[in-house]
């Protein structure tokens, strides 16, 4: 079985530091956590099963898209052994506007 290497973008970073800010203020900050780290476990087993989700190319070439608890949207890149998770959007936002408008490369950012 092949392993592939998670990396996270500096902006899935900052989206998934936004969502731990919003649940820590609308609930708790250990809720909080408990769910950004759910979210960060199912981002790394992306290693051992990276096709998983929805082909997304039509926003951007290689994009995927994979649901967590039917809230949130990862999307991600898979290059050669490389996962790279590009966003982690919460609840309504709109990934495929964020997502076409980026530019350049970001697989291989950390």
């Amino acid at each position: 079985m092949n392993t592939y290497t998670i990396v996270i973008a500096p902006e899935a970073r900052e989206h998934l530091l936004d969502l731990y800010r919003y649940i820590a203020k609308a609930a708790s900050p250990q809720i909080a956590a408990d769910y950004t780290s759910r979210i960060l476990a199912y981002c790394e087993s992306l290693s051992t099963a990276p096709h998983r989700g929805q082909d997304r190319g039509d926003i951007r070439p290689g994009l995927r898209i994979a649901n967590y608890r039917k809230r949130a949207a990862i999307a991600f890149v898979v290059d050669g052994n490389q996962v790279a998770i590009l966003g982690i959007f919460y609840g309504g936002r709109d990934y495929q506007a964020i997502l076409g408008d980026q530019e350049g490369d970001l697989t291989d950012r950390d």
